[in-house]
């Protein structure tokens, strides 16, 4: 019988070559290719032994209750549209040192204090039983009904997972460390990473507990390995948030169980993770008035309106080249805008140094925070202030016009509700549905850059802030 041909696995991408090379040729990385042992041959067809046949039910049939249980926690809650589904699998990612297992650890001692308590397993394949129990000592957790392991090997804990009575929650801390015995690559490699989850998939849905896997990230932020481990399960969450701030953002990218793009927000502690039940007021706690280049953008993440302050700096530059700094916001886009502000406002931006934050650690990146990061950049380089009270979104075209954008009247009815009296948007389409009067809420619609402009300056006009008309198109 003929030697099956070696297979070279690309573990950033998936790809597979029957030969090694330094580069692969799908993604372009470098020193990514591992040997893995070659599969066994498929059957040329089905001939011979006849499959079983499967059930098929009505599309309209009757629907069993939903198997959804709160976990006890609003902002988890949240982001997976509202608990846990039994039979179902979530892969959480984040950057080391994020917060991942103390989120998880957190959650899954409140499921034991619900009342029926559900039991839970975490199974860790990084840390010893004892540094988890220290872990938990030091949140002052407590017990509950959660079981700790530690093991790394698929075939003991699927062993463990048919014996007798399952757990109604399954933790694997992390899928990077599981190995397979049948497969001879190492653990974290596509192979094992892929066939580990597939099995402990296919258990999760047979014997009906949540499946929770925790995933590592690359340099870039993914989830290390190819996509298709986030095809395999139900929901995909990303933990983010700075090193060295205080607030974690917990992402979901897939959910089919409930909305994606949902937030929940927490707060690291000395005690853990802390809820934030309004986000809105946090991200603008420190926000000072009067101060150039600053604007509020009211935004939405999932379906929950979410207000940030939008920072902008220019200065002039030394060099030939100034320099653009964005944290937050997608770079590219902030190339857009000062294109179209200096093509068709005339503003100049050429010889200055551009720098852009997003407060509080939050990414955004709908195109409705355009006109938010223009006005702070255009207070930034005239030198007025945004009043305090304004809050502003819309959609910027390569024109200078302003587009609407989706979920109006909930971002104007946060903003009301935080304490704004006005707002910037973007003018009614006509023949559209105009958006509905908001009680305490001045609404002034923009139709151009240029309009912004001059409102910024009939403001500062009217405030007796200092003007630097010479940069400002009349």
């Amino acid at each position: 019988m003929a030697k099956s041909a070696a297979r070279y696995v690309c573990q950033n991408c998936g790809a597979s070559t029957t030969r090694w090379s330094g580069r692969c040729d799908a993604c372009g990385a470098w020193n990514s290719i591992v040997e893995e042992a070659p599969r066994e041959s498929l059957p040329k067809g089905l001939s011979g032994k006849k499959g079983k046949g499967i059930e098929l039910v009505d599309l309209g049939g009757p629907v069993p209750e939903t198997m959804r249980r709160s976990t006890g926690m609003a902002e988890f809650d949240r982001v997976t549209g509202g608990g846990l589904v039994r039979g179902s699998a979530i892969l959480i990612g984040g950057d080391p040192g994020i917060g991942k297992s103390t989120l998880l650890l957190q959650v899954v001692v409140a499921l034991g204090k619900l009342k029926p308590p559900m039991v839970s397993a975490y199974i860790s394949g990084e840390e010893a039983v004892e540094q988890v129990q220290l872990r938990g000592k030091r949140l002052e957790l407590g017990a509950g009904a959660t079981r700790l392991a530690a093991a790394t090997s698929i075939r003991d804990i699927i062993a463990t997972l048919e014996a007798g009575d399952p757990p109604d929650v399954v933790v694997i801390d992390s899928i990077q460390t599981m190995y397979l015995d049948t497969l001879d690559s190492a653990p974290g490699t596509v192979a094992q990473v892929r066939s580990c989850a597939a099995e402990l998939i296919r258990v999760a849905k047979r014997r009906g507990f949540v499946l929770i896997l925790v995933g590592h990230v690359t340099k870039d932020g993914q989830i290390a390995g190819p996509r298709v481990l986030e095809h395999m399960v139900d929901t995909v969450l990303y933990f983010e948030g700075e090193r060295g701030h205080q607030f974690r953002i917990l992402r979901s990218v897939k959910n089919r169980f409930g909305p994606a793009n949902e937030i929940g927000v927490f707060e690291m502690t000395d005690g853990g993770l802390m809820e934030v039940a309004n986000p809105s007021a946090l991200f603008l706690a420190e926000r000072r008035g009067n101060v150039s280049g600053a604007a509020v953008f009211a935004g939405i993440e999932g379906t929950r309106p979410v207000l940030v302050e939008v920072q902008a700096l220019v200065s002039t530059s030394p060099q030939a080249t100034p320099r653009r700094a964005v944290v937050g916001w997608d770079g590219s886009r902030l190339a857009m805008i000062l294109a179209v502000l200096e093509a068709r406002c005339g503003l100049g931006f050429a010889g200055n140094e551009v720098y852009l934050n997003i407060a509080g650690g939050l990414r955004i990146a709908e195109p409705a925070a355009d006109l938010a990061c223009a006005l702070a950049l255009i207070s930034a380089l005239t030198d007025r202030p945004v009043p305090e009270d304004v809050a502003i979104f819309g959609e910027v075209g390569l024109s200078g016009e302003v587009r609407r954008v989706t979920q109006a009247e909930s971002r104007l009815r946060e903003a009301a509700k935080l304490g704004f009296r006005r707002a910037l948007a973007p003018q009614a389409v006509k023949g559209g549905r105009a958006m509905g009067k908001i009680e305490g809420l001045d609404l002034l619609e923009v139709g151009h850059l240029q309009d912004l402009i001059d409102w910024l300056y009939n403001e500062s006009r009217s405030n007796s802030v200092p003007k630097r008309p010479d940069v400002v198109k009349s």
